[in-house]
């Protein structure tokens, strides 16, 4: 056995301890390089370095990860949305929530997979209820009342994170433009409508592409809807 010198001390990197936050942190990395499917605990226990049973103290299962990234994501957006440069709600709400929505999807443009995890979770984080009480508090101080505030929540949907909820998604080793093609080919003489619509929505823009129809231009055309729709109803009950 070769005896260990002081250089070999000196260069030694320490190891990091396991912790929760580093599990997590792990996690969000692992499924941003090779995809949501990556995501097991064995998988994970190799990220980090570790035994997979070692995981158990920091996280009680798989589902308990989901949970814990949905935490980081949203934790990167309340972060993002922090240092947005927009009116002051009083001034012009309309913008100011804009911002922070837009800003919210660049997180999830870094992190693809996550809408995913979104809408899987049973149980509403405390992160989430902390972001959508500053949305909340947003609309307040534009002048909508609680009751008009949580229809708007309720019209905005999974839009006030910065994404879509999709009615389908077709299979996820297909690209959008490759469904709709395998869709024209077979289905042009049933669905004629369906089809003609899919052929004219072209996606010219996969980098702000969350998932099958919902690119950037389409979320800003259905945000920008949205809030000026609040607005009148909002002028409305003044």
């Amino acid at each position: 056995m070769t005896p260990r010198t002081d250089a070999d001390e000196l260069t030694e990197q320490p190891r990091v301890p396991l912790s929760r936050r580093r599990v997590l942190r792990a996690a969000v990395e692992l499924a941003d390089r090779d995809g949501l499917d990556s995501l097991t605990m064995r998988r994970l226990a190799q990220e980090v370095g570790a035994e997979a049973m070692s995981l158990y103290h920091h996280v009680a299962n798989k589902e308990a990860v989901f949970d814990g990234v949905v935490e980081v994501i949203l934790g990167e957006i309340m972060a993002a949305v922090d240092e947005v440069e927009a009116p002051s709600p009083e001034e012009d709400w309309q913008a100011a929530l804009r911002a922070r929505i837009l800003a919210a999807r660049e997180v999830l443009l870094r992190h693809r997979w996550a809408p995913q995890v979104f809408e899987t979770r049973t149980t509403v984080s405390p992160v989430v209820i902390a972001y959508l009480d500053h949305v909340v508090a947003i609309l307040r101080a534009g002048g909508f009342s609680f009751d008009l505030a949580h229809r708007a929540l309720h019209v905005l949907g999974s839009r006030a994170l910065g994404f879509t909820q999709e009615l389908f998604q077709p299979d996820g080793a297909q690209t959008a433009d490759a469904a709709a093609a395998a869709m024209m080919e077979q289905m042009a003489d049933r669905f004629p409508n369906i089809v003609g619509m899919l052929a004219a929505a072209v996606h010219d823009d996969p980098d702000g592409t969350l998932g099958f129809c919902d690119d950037q231009f389409e979320f800003e055309f259905a945000l920008d809807l949205i809030l000026e729709g609040l607005e009148r109803r909002r002028a409305a009950d003044s």
